[in-house]
């Protein structure tokens, strides 16, 4: 158990959407509270809200009714402009879909926040973070000459790339196969052991899932369950 103050509060989180003439409530009175260094799976069925709940953490939806802090700021008083600021600092994002930019090199994909930011030292820290994810020589290969699992990578690295303190992931294996699955799983497992950022993994790999120190089942929308991961790395899951 990692012992310290919770860097991720979520309190009776709410998220309704609108379909048609009804709603559909996404969360329901979510209560959640994540320590700085922890690593958290978030599983369940499609629909259940895991991706809701990520977007929400993000910053890149509000929820309809309660509250989310992060690092003792509420996202609620911050304007869209504010939460841009937090997740170039703070947050990295990984998709299960990559979106990468299919005009830009891999290595221009990994430094494209840092640009954004006005980091002097972009394109060096990008080819550093390449290199830790295996893909030192690919730097100039545009997206659509890499292979699924490259892609993931540099996806990877472009999320960590600013050495941000928390990083969600949304399937980050669910596009790939079994074999290159467990592979870019053991490359983002071992950022996160090398950096120590806290992980929140949305995955429907139940044995993905249990290498987290925690496991959080949402069930149409509502926190179903909670259990202690083995907490063991990756590479020792898929052996």
């Amino acid at each position: 158990m990692i012992e310290s103050s919770p860097l991720i509060i979520a309190s009776r989180l709410h998220m309704q959407y609108a379909a048609g003439t009804s709603c559909v409530d996404a969360l329901k009175d979510v209560d959640l509270e994540i320590a700085s260094g922890e690593r958290v799976a978030v599983t369940g069925p499609s629909g259940c809200g895991k991706s809701t709940l990520l977007l929400l953490l993000a910053g890149l939806e509000r929820p309809t009714s309660g509250s989310i802090h992060i690092d003792g700021m509420a996202l609620s008083e911050m304007d869209s402009n504010a939460l841009a600021d937090l997740r170039s600092e703070r947050v990295g994002i990984v998709f299960q879909s990559f979106h990468l930019v299919s005009s830009l090199t891999a290595l221009d994909n990994v430094a494209l926040p840092l640009e954004i930011a006005g980091t002097r030292s972009a394109k060096s820290r990008a080819e550093e973070m390449l290199e830790i994810v295996g893909l030192g020589t690919r730097g100039w290969h545009y997206p659509s000459q890499l292979s699924g699992g490259e892609q993931q990578r540099v996806a990877i690295a472009r999320a960590l790339v600013h050495r941000p303190a928390i990083i969600l992931a949304d399937e980050p294996t669910g596009n790939l196969d079994d074999k290159t699955g467990a592979s870019v799983g053991k490359v983002l497992f071992d950022l996160v052991a090398d950096t120590g950022a806290t992980l929140v993994l949305v995955t429907h790999d139940l044995e993905f899932a249990g290498s987290c120190d925690r496991v959080l089942r949402l069930h149409d929308g509502a926190l179903a369950e909670q259990t202690r991961g083995s907490g063991k790395s990756h590479a020792a899951v898929y052996r």
